[in-house]
């Protein structure tokens, strides 16, 4: 994978905080997500503070198989475009 994900944390407003293993560190907003398809469970705000980082893929990741793609996350928060 090409963004590994080394820390996370929740924040308020459907909110993480980052860290990838190249030092770029910052935060995306995720609140978009919120009660669309397999995102509805965070409408329960205690489900999106589940948030933990998969050991295998390096994804956020949340119980119930629901991830978020590590190169999104990245281009969102160091604000580089996608080829």
């Amino acid at each position: 994978m090409r963004y590994r994900i080394d820390s996370v944390r929740t924040r308020p407003g459907y909110r993480l905080w980052i860290r990838f293993a190249d030092g770029v560190e910052g935060e995306g907003d995720l609140s978009d997500l919120v009660g669309k398809g397999v995102f509805a469970r965070w409408e329960d705000p205690r489900e999106f503070e589940r948030a933990a980082i998969d050991q295998e893929s390096g994804a956020v990741a949340w119980p119930g198989g629901i991830d978020v793609a590590p190169d999104a996350l990245y281009h969102d928060i160091a604000g580089v475009t996608v080829d």
